[in-house]
């Protein structure tokens, strides 16, 4: 009798008009590689020593997401989605035979687990919505557009992967629209933490917070605008201006120091055609960080116990990409369903792009990708990935080459 109760009001609710509103989905990526050069730390300083290296490889789960959205009414809707980085995160509590029965906490399994989004939204008419929450930044191209059916290589495209937080999301406020041919957004956010900096990954570090809370004594603006005047072609500005010194907790009152805001300003251009059989991405970004050299010093004065990487930072970091794929299988009109792209890219990126006269610049950091490889649709929502890659950098150092293979999906399955 209960199991009658229970199915008739599953079944109810399923054809209910509150079910419909309900969307979830999401999207995840599968990944294998073989690296030929070495993973050592001191492959940069020591070169010469690791010229011979051996290879090694890595199985991974870069990206897993499950979103679920609600839309209330014609003006109000609910967005949330929550993403495992690298398989999440595991630890245990055990205890040591071999240190005297002592119990500790182990990590059986490094990895992230973040809530990517989750925001509420009012529409007020097509040309402008009102969203308040935890909001991706569409800063670039990645973060505007990062589902592995938004790029060909196996992993996130690696110059904005590296320099740039991906994929950015703050709580913050957005307004956005559509006006004929144009769609705008314009964001409010906390600033970044220049604690988090580093020589690397430039800003990439500042938007996390390693506290239960985002420290907001600054606060960064955000302007995107897209355009779609030409049939199959999106071409997108997007910028970013904040600060970022005493964004922390244990902020600075130390006169050395007074005057020092770490203004991070980014300009970026991206686009996306899709056409006649072909698809080709690409983006320039360009970013400029004040006061790098007072950042750098402070930075590496901080204690060990400190999140901060305490390194140099570089006042300007750049990076461009561009890549291209073709749909072999639209020539064959039994393959019609399937698709087999074959693609090239080339990206260019330098996290230490300038820096200030008393900082070292650490020519490691910057290098040159080439890639050549096939994704193959076997549906819609489904593509397998697999790609050979030769990352070059400057003479002194060891060119970085290495085989990639992925499995990914992305869709809502209602």
């Amino acid at each position: 009798m209960l199991k009658k109760i229970v199915l008739s009001l599953l079944l109810s609710f399923l054809l209910s008009n509150s079910f419909a509103q309900l969307t979830f989905g999401g999207y995840g990526e599968i990944a294998l590689s073989r690296n030929f050069f070495s993973d050592n730390i001191n492959r940069y300083s020591h070169a010469e020593d690791y010229k011979n290296a051996q290879s090694h490889g890595r199985f991974d789960i870069p990206h897993v997401a499950f979103a679920i959205g609600y839309k209330f009414n014609s003006q109000w809707k609910m967005y949330s989605e929550i993403e495992f980085e690298h398989g999440g995160t595991e630890s245990a509590v055990e205890l040591e035979a071999e240190e005297a029965g002592e119990y500790e906490n182990e990590i059986e399994r490094g990895g992230e687990v973040a809530l990517e989004q989750f925001w509420i939204e009012r529409t007020f008419s097509s040309a402008f919505h009102l969203r308040m929450g935890h909001i991706i930044v569409p800063i670039g191209y990645t973060n505007n557009n990062h589902l592995p059916n938004e790029f060909f290589t196996v992993f996130r495209p690696e110059g904005e992967n590296t320099i740039l937080p991906c994929t950015w999301h703050e709580t913050g406020v957005s307004v956005w629209g559509k006006i004929g041919k144009w769609r705008y957004e314009a964001q409010l956010l906390p600033g970044l933490d220049s604690e988090l900096f580093s020589r690397q990954n430039w800003i990439q570090g500042g938007s996390a917070s390693p506290y239960e809370f985002k420290v907001a004594n600054k606060y960064a603006g955000v302007l995107r605008i897209d355009n779609y005047s030409v049939t199959g072609l999106r071409m997108g500005v997007s910028g970013y201006f904040g600060y970022s010194f005493n964004n922390s907790t244990q902020s600075s009152a130390a006169e050395k120091y007074k005057g020092v805001n770490g203004a991070v300003g980014i300009a970026s251009f991206d686009f996306e055609y899709k056409g006649h059989n072909a698809i080709a991405r690409g983006y320039f970004d360009y970013g400029h960080l004040g006061n790098s050299e007072e950042i750098s010093k402070y930075n590496k004065s901080l204690t060990k116990n400190s999140p901060s990487p305490r390194t140099n930072v570089a006042s300007d970091a750049i990076c461009t990409g561009v890549e291209a794929g073709y749909n072999i299988f639209s020539q064959f009109t039994r393959t019609k369903k399937e698709k087999l792209y074959l693609f090239g890219r080339y990206e260019y990126y330098d996290s230490m792009y300038k820096t200030s006269a008393n900082i070292t610049d650490n020519e490691w950091c910057g290098r040159q990708r080439i890639v050549g490889g096939v994704n193959y649709y076997p549906l819609k929502e489904v593509v397998i990935k697999a790609e050979y890659s030769a990352g070059l950098l400057k003479s002194q150092y060891n060119n970085e080459n290495s085989i990639s293979v992925g499995v990914a999906y992305a869709g809502f399955f209602k």
